[in-house]
């Protein structure tokens, strides 16, 4: 175990459908009548990645986060309403077990969405303490529509937790609560780092705000602020909430002893009056698109990692359960095809390339879509949600460097990329012969 005084602590902060082109320092910020200071300062500081890959909606990103796995193999493919069965199974080991069992405190405030059963929640999958919601935020819409009938549906509820002890119900997530909960997050996880840096004690921080997720309301202290509307206001709150994290840490001092991430779980919002950007790319959440495998990544480590950089290698959601593992001197579990690659010595500048070249891409069971190199192939076609043309005779191929759009099929001129790609893919796809998949909603025990 780790000694306290120089184990790193861990802050990963995990933004909800921010769309690569939303920041300043991506492109965005003013220009989308938001600026964002505090994060574009936070690049500044450290590492940008162009090229940080997710899955295309909130269920399986965050368990690919918590697992290391993609999707298909746990079963968490996609989200579902209240009372379904939901989230990762027990089987799984999350990243908070393992910092948790390295001497680590660990937190969870926020979005959580990978459970909401009892044995399921945060607190019973390696958090010490949570708060937050157990699924989504559209849920908060519920108790003020027309017609809502709670003897159908579960009510929504603000829950928390302790480790050992039954999650319980706080207060029913509505409107007002949407509008007012990143600001109880940000306070809590201020509170928990100032604990535990008083006590000398290591932590990790797990901080997946609600912003931007629809319905994106800002808090009343940020309603107006910009101008431009409900979705720019909650885009300064955000900012301003990310810098408080950042200034706590700083005063604590415990700035040079801790890894913070910022990052976003899915491409951008996409339903109206709640429309999000991907700059270049093409495509939203719920696509294979570039504009929702892309997301905003940035990593500060001072002393670590080297202030101003940015990098267009390709990194995977998958990549930081390895990671930050082998950051808290932890070992990944060795019974299960981990996906996630140690990008430690990459993310550090050890080495220029990133320890991936690709990975397959899916939508529930379908794949979708892989990435390789500067290559794209995409065996489905549906650059807008709702609107595919399903499986493809012919595969489109595109070259994301100069196609960034994903306009022109080159498969034609360049079938030498069937090669590698579909290789890619039959590796993956014979190990779960060896290590079948969990189909979606099942129970634990069995």
């Amino acid at each position: 175990m780790p000694t306290h005084s120089s184990a790193p602590n861990i802050v990963l902060i995990v933004a909800d459908n921010l769309g690569w082109g939303e920041l300043g320092c991506y492109g965005g910020g003013a220009l989308r009548g938001a600026p964002t200071p505090n994060i574009d300062a936070l690049a500044k500081q450290g590492l940008l990645l162009q090229n940080f890959n997710v899955e295309s909606d909130c269920v399986p990103t965050r368990s690919a986060l918590m697992s290391g796995r993609h999707p298909i193999r746990t079963g968490c493919l996609q989200s579902v309403p209240p009372g379904l069965p939901q989230g990762l199974t027990r089987r799984e080991i999350t990243l908070a077990q393992l910092l948790s069992a390295r001497g680590y405190a660990t937190a969870h405030y926020g979005k959580w969405h990978l459970g909401d059963v009892p044995g399921r929640f945060p607190s019973d999958r390696g958090f010490d303490e949570w708060y937050g919601i157990p699924r989504t935020t559209d849920e908060s819409q519920f108790t003020s529509t027309v017609g809502f009938d709670p003897s159908v549906v579960d009510l929504p509820w603000i829950m928390r937790g302790r480790s050992g002890e039954p999650s319980e119900n706080v207060k029913v997530y509505d409107l007002d609560a949407r509008r007012q909960i990143d600001a109880d997050l940000v306070d809590m996880s201020i509170g928990f780092m100032k604990r535990h840096a008083e006590a000398g004690t290591p932590f990790f921080l797990y901080l997946p705000l609600v912003h931007l997720h629809f319905p994106t309301l800002p808090h009343p202290d940020f309603a107006g602020r910009t101008g431009a509307g409900d979705f720019a206001d909650s885009m300064v709150e955000m900012d301003h909430r990310v810098g408080q994290v950042i200034r706590a840490l700083d005063e604590l001092g415990a700035a040079d002893n801790t890894l913070l991430i910022f990052c976003s779980d899915n491409g951008p919002e996409f339903r109206a009056p709640y429309r999000g950007t991907a700059g270049p790319w093409s495509g939203t959440y719920h696509t294979a698109m570039e504009g929702s495998l892309r997301v905003p990544f940035i990593a500060r480590w001072p002393g670590r990692i080297a202030a101003g950089r940015t990098s267009n290698e390709i990194v995977h959601v998958t990549d930081l359960f390895t990671t930050l593992a082998g950051v808290a001197g932890a070992a990944v579990p060795q019974d299960r095809p981990i996906d996630g690659v140690d990008q430690l010595p990459f993310l550090l500048g050890e080495c220029e390339k990133s320890a991936r070249e690709g990975f397959p891409f899916y939508i529930k069971n379908d794949l979708r879509a892989v990435k390789w190199r500067d290559w794209k192939l995409h065996f489905y076609w549906e650059p807008e949600v709702n609107e595919g043309k399903g499986k493809l005779e012919s595969p489109y191929l595109f070259n994301t460097t100069r196609d960034p759009k994903e306009t022109t099929d080159v498969l034609v001129h360049n079938t030498w990329v069937l090669g590698p790609v579909l290789k890619l893919v039959k590796a993956f796809q014979d190990s779960f012969a060896q290590h079948p998949n969990t189909p979606p909603g099942q129970l634990d025990g069995q």
